[in-house]
């Protein structure tokens, strides 16, 4: 009979796998809490910005992508942080400055402020998914890294709409105390994040590898790989920004329609996103994930422009599109923690995330531009893109794996990014 996770009276489990199966409960909860301040911000910081702080569109738009843009750069230093002091204290004290960031954006009265606290937003939450991930990768066996990672975008993307229905009632208010108290709530629920944080074990810094402090810079292979993984991400503005702009200008759907493709979206990442990242073994494994992931954005792409046609295609197309995300995100992180050096996890991770930086910084402006420049050739543009990007990812993903293998005079780096890649 195959074992579940769960033992028996007759066969108790190791105290090990108990500790195992507590750290993961442990960062799925502070995944949750966390994730359900995340859906509040998303849904209600535009019209805050707009109705109560009284700034533009334009300003909004300046700040926020300042405040990514600094973000990125901040990761890769903030991720060493974490590789050298800890990842757990590291996670805890940027949960916290998550929390500042939050709360002084009910201070902020001017756009020279609010730019200020969108940089330091910006940075936290960049830093705190590094030293996340470091944190997954020191008390996850390597084997178990990518199922892990999957129940927690799972329970983030549940964490994501319970946030939007709390955000939706302060939308519906339209009253600023109503603002105010859902940007308190999502303050503490960082807190509350860094609290549950606090509970896992204190993970001892890796020791200092020879060679310079931010190696992940100079590792031109990994830097491919990301590179890739940003275009891939492109899909992220897609449900967002452009399908509701086509929607607008190109379809006879009614507008709610939207918010269903973004329930179809969200349900399915809960609902089976830790069933496909179960088929993901190893590398091999991975790169056949992204390059089938690419294949169903790439019809995704193709069925959302029949959507002039009648509106069940954008039902279809979002269904595609959510199946071709599970895929990259399953494929994807067993990538980025296989090929990452152990004691640099870390400043890996976060090199490796700034691929959502560029997708949120560039995806919109990019993907509208073709699509309702373009019409039906611009999806098939679009699709194009994520065909070719999934298709490049296992020669990269090869590259990188080779740079790593050990020879006379390797770095221990370099020994200890093999060692990881050979576990998977």
């Amino acid at each position: 009979m195959a074992t579940t996770g769960f033992s028996s009276a007759n066969h108790p489990a190791p105290a090990s796998q108990i500790s195992a199966m507590k750290h993961r409960r442990i960062l799925a909860h502070a995944q949750l809490v966390s994730s359900i301040g995340d859906g509040v911000y998303l849904v209600t910081s535009a019209f805050y910005f707009a109705g109560i702080v009284g700034l533009s569109a334009t300003e909004i738009g300046l700040g926020l992508t300042l405040g990514w843009a600094v973000g990125s750069v901040a990761g890769v230093p903030l991720g060493h942080l974490a590789d050298r002091r800890g990842p757990r204290g590291v996670a805890v004290l940027l949960a916290v400055a998550t929390a500042v960031a939050v709360s002084g954006f009910l201070f902020a009265r001017s756009f020279a402020a609010f730019a200020l606290v969108a940089c330091l937003y910006g940075t936290a939450q960049t830093g705190l998914s590094a030293a996340r991930q470091a944190l997954l990768a020191a008390l996850v066996p390597p084997a178990s890294r990518t199922r892990v990672r999957a129940v927690l975008q799972a329970t983030l993307n549940a964490g994501l709409a319970t946030g939007a229905a709390l955000g939706g009632l302060a939308l519906h208010l339209g009253t600023r105390e109503g603002y105010l108290a859902v940007f308190v709530l999502d303050a503490l629920t960082f807190l509350g994040a860094a609290v549950l944080l606090l509970r896992l074990p204190a993970v001892r810094p890796a020791p200092a590898p020879a060679g310079p402090r931010l190696a992940v810079l100079r590792d031109r292979p990994y830097a491919l790989v990301m590179l890739i993984n940003a275009v891939m991400l492109f899909y992220m503005p897609l449900l967002s920004v452009v399908v509701p702009l086509w929607v607008a200008s190109r379809t006879d759907a009614p507008t709610w329609v939207v918010s269903v493709l973004l329930l179809v979206n969200t349900g399915g990442v809960v609902l089976f996103q830790v069933r496909v990242a179960r088929r993901v073994r190893g590398l091999r494994d991975a790169k056949a994930a992204v390059r089938q992931a690419g294949m169903l954005m790439l019809l995704a792409c193709a069925v959302f422009a029949l959507s002039s046609y009648g509106w069940v295609f954008l039902l279809a197309g979002a269904a595609l599109l959510v199946a071709g995300e599970m895929l990259l995100a399953s494929g994807s992180w067993e990538i980025g923690f296989s090929l990452a050096p152990d004691d640099r996890q870390g400043q890996y991770q976060a090199f490796f995330g700034t691929g959502v930086a560029v997708a949120r910084m560039l995806g919109p402006v990019v993907l509208t531009t073709l699509v309702l420049g373009g019409g039906t050739v611009g999806w098939l543009v679009v699709g194009a893109m994520f065909m070719t990007a999934g298709a490049v990812m296992a020669p990269a993903v090869n590259w990188a794996r080779l740079s790593r293998e050990p020879a006379g005079g390797s770095d221990p780096a370099s020994s200890a990014a093999a060692a990881g890649s050979a576990r998977a």
